[in-house]
């Protein structure tokens, strides 16, 4: 590990709200317990269109692939268990959209078969393309954010990228999945690191974690001795753990919404999928599972499980000791950006990192929105720089135009606007409605532009095709008047032959009848 003291960039914004991580760190790991049925989501990601391997009645292997994504913006989806499909068909999943996704349902048995494992590589003496194809078999999505394939993340950055960030900061309430991980698996982390790093060709990897996890910052210290590897100690403030919040800091690179860090040099990987990825290089594992923190002041066993993909949160809450008299809500995730489950018989996905049974008095239902005062705070702590007052205003007005001038777009949705504001209003709640509508009216015009291209797409064919036709039409007049000309000279020739050889006729005629003319006259005396 490099020793240096690093530099770090200062966040700007940044709220400090109680942390509420202890509760679920007073234990190791738990192994969560294989439940009667699985709903395993074949898609997995917002970007998968995934084609189904498997059918109704069909027994099941551990780690056999259920659907397989597609090689570019896929995510494979795998057996947790093994077990019997009992169902294929549309189910809730915890998701912003609301909408139902296409699961496998598993009757799940103690035979607890595996299918074969893929062999463990080499990183060092692996191309490649062939590591890239080895995390798309292996199904791993990106575990900290929006989910995006890892394996297309990872080639997108071939050979681009100078640094590898790997974010550790985990900075949101509750939320103890990733330190979890750290503290007792940080050996298979930084392995995950040194694939990415011989991977992709980075020259550094730099580790960011906030300062409130001393145990998981010296389990890293412990493993991070390569020279490329700096483990770097950030102040805990939310959202310090957002993608852009996180590289500015460690680097100083900014970047706005619709640039990539990649296009500034810099990879950005959670460190459960760096995790993932040792797995599946080193191991030859699919992602079946993941560290899934379960909270709450609902829960009488708050800690965090290894919890198998497509589980139920209901038997969650059963294993945790949830006491179902006292539960309020359930929330997917942390209590700034997390989502509100409708139910529990919900399924955990790649992307469920935490579930948070509250009391009504823990999280209580807010105020109703008042008159805002403009006192300004909520400008004091976005992280993004932007102006939320201004941004809220055009919003409830409809001015989706100035909005997008505004930058709405370069809004992380962190909810610390709306945490600070003291007339309730909740002002992401807002900001997500407008960039629904500026989403809606973007594709009316993309499909404006489409239909236009199509239209003068169609109109040149035409163009074309009449050119084509009139000079076909010209072509044949041309031919035709050849031909006629050509009938008519031949037809002068042999009219001219005729004549001529009637002529010869009738010459030869008068010849004969002068010639018997003059054999008929008397001879002279």
């Amino acid at each position: 590990m490099n020793n240096a003291t690093p530099k770090l960039w200062t966040m700007a914004g940044g709220i400090s709200p109680p942390a509420n991580k202890q509760q679920s760190l007073q234990g190791v790991i738990r192994k969560a317990a294989l439940p009667p049925q699985l709903f395993v989501p074949v898609s997995q990601s917002d970007f998968n269109k995934p084609q189904l391997c498997v059918q109704l009645g069909a027994r099941v292997h551990k780690g056999q692939v259920l659907a397989l994504g597609s090689p570019t913006m896929g995510v494979t989806a795998h057996a947790p268990a093994a077990g019997v499909v009992s169902a294929i068909t549309e189910q809730q999943v915890p998701n912003m959209s609301g909408l139902r996704e296409l699961c496998v349902v598993i009757d799940t048995d103690a035979s607890d078969t595996s299918w074969p494992k893929l062999p463990p590589l080499d990183y060092l003496h692996t191309d490649s393309d062939t590591l890239i194809q080895r995390i798309f078999e292996a199904g791993i999505s990106g575990l900290g954010g929006a989910g995006f394939p890892a394996h297309n993340k990872v080639r997108c950055a071939l050979h681009n990228i100078d640094t590898l960030v790997i974010n550790a900061a985990e900075c949101e309430p509750y939320i103890t999945a990733d330190e979890a991980l750290l503290r007792e698996r940080a050996g298979d982390v930084i392995n995950g690191c040194l694939i990415l790093l011989q991977l992709t060709g980075a020259a550094r990897c730099l580790i960011g974690i906030e300062d409130n996890k001393p145990q998981a910052i010296a389990a890293l210290r412990k493993h991070a001795d390569d020279s490329r590897l700096q483990v770097m100690v950030i102040p805990a403030l939310y959202p310090s753990g957002a993608e852009k919040q996180l590289i500015y800091m460690l680097t100083g690179k900014a970047f706005s919404a619709d640039t990539l860090p990649v296009a500034s040099g810099v990879l950005c990987h959670n460190v459960c999928t760096a995790f993932a990825i040792a797995r599946a290089v080193l191991r030859g594992e699919a992602l079946l599972s993941r560290i899934i923190t379960i909270t709450g002041a609902a829960v009488n066993e708050a800690a965090n499980y290894e919890v198998l993909i497509g589980t139920p949160v209901s038997a969650l809450l059963q294993q945790s000791a949830v006491d179902p008299m006292r539960l309020s809500q359930l929330i997917s995730g942390g209590p700034l950006m997390g989502m509100l489950l409708p139910h529990a018989q919900l399924p955990v996905t790649k992307l469920t990192n935490c579930i948070i049974a509250t009391t009504a008095q823990e999280l209580p239902t807010p105020p109703p929105a008042q008159a805002c005062i403009r006192c300004g705070y909520c400008v004091e702590v976005c992280p993004a720089l932007l102006l939320p007052q201004q941004l809220y205003w055009f919003a409830r007005s409809k001015e989706f135009d100035k909005a997008q001038a505004h930058n709405l777009n370069d809004c992380i949705e962190c909810g610390a606007c709306a945490y600070v504001c003291p007339s309730h209003i909740p002002l992401v709640q807002y900001y997500r409605a407008a960039k629904a509508e500026l989403a809606q009216v973007h594709d009316k015009q993309q499909r404006a532009v489409y239909s236009r291209q199509r239209f003068d797409a169609h109109q040149q064919r035409k163009a074309i095709e009449q050119a084509q036709d009139e000079q076909r039409r010209a072509e044949r007049a041309t031919l035709a008047k050849q031909k006629q000309e050509t009938t008519s000279t031949s037809s002068t020739a042999a009219q001219n032959a005729v004549a001529a050889a009637l002529a010869r006729v009738q010459a030869k005629k008068a010849a004969l009848k002068q010639a018997v003319a003059d054999n008929n006259k008397d001879p002279a005396p």
